[in-house]
């Protein structure tokens, strides 16, 4: 059974949109004039091809070993700006998220590889605990965080991403953070470039 090709949709203007010929005026245009592919709709789109490399899984190590490609092992060989460490102690450290769900979304990693929470000696769980709160006070200060979700993910099928590796996640919030874009789109719109927090949150860093 053959199946006719759908007209092409057009984008129509909003009721109270400016009327045709003001120079706000919001033309009505095709999907594939914008050079889409497939059936046309009304929808628009956010492209984010830096995702490609999470889903490919890029940067996630071989194997369990240290030396299987763990990038929390190999995170602490690099430069702050390259690594996007915000800050070193003697047991732990504070890093960048490279695929963060909000803006600020950091990791605190003890340098020695170790997979779980009971493994971590007095000295390590004890600096991450302190981390933990500077992470917390410097996001505040950059940011003016108004909460946060802090945890760990503790094996693979707990949801850990590098399950080898123990990091605790702490996640800045703010109200209405959670909208279409993440709950409909799986898309999350982060309005500053890596880089640039990881320097914020280094200067607002406790003791810097």
């Amino acid at each position: 059974m053959s199946v006719e090709p759908e007209e092409p949709v057009v984008q129509e203007a909003r009721d109270d949109a400016p009327e045709s010929g003001t120079e706000n005026a919001r033309k009505p245009h095709y999907e594939e004039e914008r050079g889409g592919a497939g059936i046309p709709d009304n929808f628009q789109r956010l492209w984010t091809p830096h995702r490609m490399a999470y889903i490919k899984g890029e940067n996630k190590p071989s194997g369990g070993g240290s030396g299987d490609g763990c990038p929390f092992c190999e995170i602490p060989k690099m430069s702050d700006e390259e690594g996007l460490v915000v800050a070193r102690g003697h047991s732990v450290f504070a890093v960048l998220n490279l695929y963060p769900y909000n803006s600020g979304h950091l990791m605190v990693v003890p340098f020695r590889h170790v997979a779980d929470y009971t493994e971590l000696d007095e000295a390590e769980y004890g600096e991450l605990a302190t981390f933990t709160q500077r992470s917390l006070t410097a996001l505040r200060k950059a940011s003016g965080a108004q909460g946060f979700n802090v945890g760990m993910n503790l094996g693979l099928v707990a949801g850990a991403g590098i399950a080898a590796h123990l990091h605790q996640h702490v996640v800045p919030r703010w109200g209405g953070d959670t909208n279409f874009m993440p709950v409909v789109g799986h898309t999350k719109v982060l309005p500053q470039l890596l880089r640039d927090t990881r320097q914020l949150l280094a200067d607002a860093w406790p003791g810097a």
